[in-house]
């Protein structure tokens, strides 16, 4: 049996005991992984040493480094995470409906655990926590898949929420982690059907897509983020640039950073060199249109392919359109539908964008790096959908759960 196998079933018999427990316990047994978390830290800095280290060896880019480390500031803000989660009300057994037939039947459609949750993701170590808490918080096993660049991290943060589990009401065997990083085993969980109840992948483009063209298991598809801003005619100018550069510059790795900044043609003339000078002073590097270019001839040229690149680095492409109109149809054909935002002070634009605009977030006036579990207060993330069914934005706890209706009678039958 391999270990894909293994772990998914006993995952799926701990899956079994999730639903008696209570809110107290579970919200117990985040606390003590919150904890141990903190406790533990000098030991999961290590591992996560070992891991920074190795990447390097092997020319991993700077903002994926970033992406993977760990210090306490950050350890200490998973570990918070897991608190709120704590926090937040328990979706499990929530009414959603209730009403009565005129035979006498009363129908109750309430929220239940989804059962045994996949998670396939790459370098980012706090997924591993976030997706444990988010899912034993909702009642649901969880078998994690992390990438090779973590491999270290995760087996230790794993180890360290198992002790924590076995000093709490929740079964240790309801979160799993798949040591593997053969690309076999992924291409297994796919198929688990009967074992895993839904799949998230969580990752680079050809990484969703590989789950979402070969899952015979249900997918929860969490899309690339090719993220724009769009500064309009009537923007001011230092909101446009706080916005744009809080958007990319931040921190360039996440998905719902910016990749391309789409200027309207009168707002280009008067401050697109202002602009370029913020981006290209936090060591931004710009490629540009060629009528942004003729604005600002410092900048890079824009290929064809950067339009729909997600870069996940300090790049960002610049292109000027005539006006709103084009701003739209532009993002119509290389957004992602994750996250698109509108500097302008004219409410009539304003309103369209955040009309026509097809995402999972639209902004008017703010940074596209608030999607975001945390931010939306939902504590943490499983993902951020950018599909329309089940679940779509940051999923917090609701979207890990499915339905059940209760029929309660006194003899009917069906005539």
């Amino acid at each position: 049996m391999s270990e894909v196998v293994q772990k998914s079933k006993l995952a799926k018999q701990a899956a079994q005991k999730m639903g008696n427990l209570t809110t107290e316990q579970k919200n117990a047994a985040l606390l003590l992984m919150a904890d141990a978390l903190v406790t533990e830290q000098q030991a999961i800095i290590e591992a996560n040493a070992k891991d920074l280290e190795r990447g390097k060896q092997l020319g991993t880019s700077s903002s994926l480094l970033d992406r993977l480390s760990l210090n306490e500031d950050r350890i200490a803000a998973i570990a918070e995470g897991l608190r709120q989660i704590a926090e937040l009300p328990d979706p499990i057994g929530d009414t959603l409906e209730d009403f009565e037939r005129p035979n006498g039947l009363r129908i109750r459609k309430i929220r239940v655990p989804l059962g045994v949750i996949g998670i396939i993701y790459e370098a980012r170590p706090n997924v591993t926590v976030d997706a444990a808490g988010l899912c034993l918080k909702t009642g649901n096993a969880v078998v994690l898949r992390g990438g090779s660049a973590a491999l270290f991290s995760n087996e230790k943060i794993v180890e360290v929420l198992h002790s924590a589990l076995s000093r709490s009401a929740i079964p240790a065997d309801a979160l799993q982690l798949i040591l593997s990083s053969d690309r076999s085993s992924v291409d297994e969980m796919l198929k688990l059907n009967g074992l895993i109840d839904v799949l998230i992948p969580r990752g680079g483009h050809s990484l969703i897509q590989n789950v979402v063209n070969n899952a015979s298991v249900p997918v929860i598809e969490t899309g690339a983020g090719v993220c724009h801003t769009f500064i309009d005619e009537s923007a001011q100018l230092e909101m446009a640039i706080a916005i744009g550069l809080n958007a990319k510059a931040q921190r360039p790795s996440v998905c719902n950073s910016m990749e391309t900044l789409l200027v309207h043609e009168a707002a280009a003339a008067k401050h697109l060199g202002a602009i370029a000078e913020a981006f290209t002073g936090a060591n931004v590097e710009l490629r540009g249109d060629e009528r942004a270019r003729a604005i600002v001839p410092g900048m890079l040229k824009a290929e064809a392919a950067d339009w729909g690149t997600e870069y996940g680095d300090y790049i960002l492409s610049v292109k000027v359109v005539k006006d709103l109109d084009e701003a739209l149809d532009h993002i119509r054909e290389f957004g992602t539908m994750h996250s698109e935002c509108i500097v302008t002070e004219d409410a009539s634009h304003a309103e369209r964008f955040l009309q026509e605009v097809d995402a999972a977030a639209v902004y008017h006036n703010a940074s596209t790096r608030f999607t975001d579990g945390f931010e939306f207060g939902f504590g943490a993330e499983i993902g951020i959908s950018t599909q329309k069914l089940h679940a779509r934005g940051p999923m917090g706890l609701p979207a890990l759960t499915s339905t059940k209706y209760r029929i309660y009678g006194s003899g009917q039958i069906r005539q």
